[in-house]
């Protein structure tokens, strides 16, 4: 999108995972748009040697877009999207064609330039800690409807509806009755038993809910408590160990704890497990199940 006029700064650009014209070198291909909005030579060569400063490739002008890794081709695209000064730049799943590292790179990467250069991304993709890692703020979209927007930390640690809630990270549920409503928090009658949590909205004795629990929030002891369970699945993940709990009602939860040799749980194990009262969020579901 443009604004009309003759001087005027486009509103929007998209940045696409692809480079213009192979057979360019890395500077006409940065200065490309400039080239067609008629700016002169000199001012383009000034602006295109900024930018390739300013996204890591100084004195990588010369090159030709087939002879840079996939990371470099990345930052390239990035910089010709910038040489014609977009007021808001749309970053449309810009890293996912590339492997593991590259993205961890390249995140940091767009994180930084956006921080130097201070106009609004906006970042577009699939992949949730790739969202969570990247914004300033986090807009989560159900069937073409936002549902909530906040701090990547709110969204994650807050939920507002049980779509987001079930959506965003992992998150193990469990369907019951609204008991009681204190302040902000409420209880749950539940297969389980009773369950205290965060209460998100307008809450009421008898109303339909789900208590909603992240598996790292989830203490698991070997000694009784107030939750009991099996272990039926250990995956060990390194610094971590995500665990499958069945429950006396016969469903299932995961923990994920700190791998730790003191406590070194093994499938068949019978435990116990808990949580903290601000741990959990119930939030109403009004028969809809998420």
């Amino acid at each position: 999108m443009r604004r009309k006029g003759p001087n005027a700064r486009p509103t929007a650009l998209v940045f696409q995972n692809l480079a213009l014209f192979p057979l360019m070198s890395v500077a006409e291909n940065i200065g490309y748009g400039l080239r067609v909005r008629g700016v002169a030579r000199h001012a383009r060569q000034t602006t295109v040697e900024r930018l390739l400063d300013l996204v890591s490739l100084p004195g990588q002008g010369g090159k030709k877009i087939h002879e840079l890794s996939g990371g470099q081709k990345q930052r390239v695209a990035i910089a010709r999207a910038l040489a014609v000064e977009p007021s808001v730049l749309l970053l449309d799943e810009p890293l996912s064609a590339l492997d593991l590292k590259l993205r961890q790179h390249m995140r940091a990467e767009l994180r930084a330039i956006q921080r130097r250069i201070g106009i609004t991304f906006v970042y577009i993709t699939h992949d949730q800690g790739e969202a969570l890692a990247m914004s300033d703020r986090v807009a989560v979209m159900n069937a073409g409807r936002i549902e909530q927007v906040g701090t990547a930390r709110g969204v994650y640690d807050a939920p507002e509806t049980p779509f987001v809630a079930s959506f965003v990270g992992e998150n193990n549920i469990v369907h019951g009755r609204v008991k009681e409503v204190h302040d902000n928090q409420a209880v749950l009658e539940t297969p389980l038993g009773d369950l205290t949590g965060r209460r998100t909205g307008s809450l009421r004795p008898g109303q339909e809910a789900a208590f909603f629990i992240r598996p790292e929030s989830i203490q698991i002891q070997p000694s009784a408590s107030a939750l009991a369970a099996e272990i039926v699945e250990i995956s060990y993940e390194g610094s971590t160990s995500q665990i499958t709990l069945k429950m006396t009602n016969g469903e299932t939860m995961l923990a994920r704890v700190p791998t730790s040799r003191a406590l070194n749980p093994a499938v068949g194990d019978q435990l116990g497990f808990g949580f903290g009262r601000e741990e959990g969020t119930v939030i109403a579901t009004d028969g809809v199940r998420p």
